[in-house]
């Protein structure tokens, strides 16, 4: 089952002092609706991390359900982002599908912005270790 809507807010943000890295796309700037943060550390995952399974990136879902690795497969072409996620993940993120589309309704920088930061989200820690394709 895909789950489609509109994102009028585009954001991405770097933050060196908190070392992370976040963007994502919301139906509305309150936070009342649907909404994905991708995010992830900037520099390399502790030791600590790994045996966890916190050494990739983290998404986060509107009831706040989070899962680390769970990105299969992205695509972001003109202003649709396609996401598809591993479904072991769907009850952590409190989904009911694991295929996810929305159309952008932002400027084109701020989808640009986006675009960059989470390509460096994806590509976070052990990205390799899982079948992960990016079209971005």
């Amino acid at each position: 089952m895909m789950y489609r809507f509109t994102a009028r807010v585009v954001a991405a943000k770097v933050d060196p002092d908190n070392d992370v890295m976040q963007a994502g796309v919301a139906e509305d700037e309150d936070g009342e609706g649907f909404f994905l943060l991708f995010m992830s550390g900037i520099s390399e995952p502790s030791h600590q991390n790994v045996p966890l399974g916190l050494d990739s990136h983290c998404l986060v879902s509107p009831d706040h359900g989070t899962a680390f690795g769970c990105v299969r497969e992205i695509a972001l072409s003109d202003k649709l982002l396609t996401v598809s996620l591993d479904p072991a993940s769907l009850d952590d993120l409190e989904l009911e599908g694991p295929e996810i589309e929305a159309e952008l309704d932002a400027a084109d920088e701020d989808i640009e912005g986006m675009r960059e930061v989470l390509a460096q989200v994806l590509a976070f820690g052990r990205a390799n270790a899982r079948p992960l394709r990016v079209a971005l």
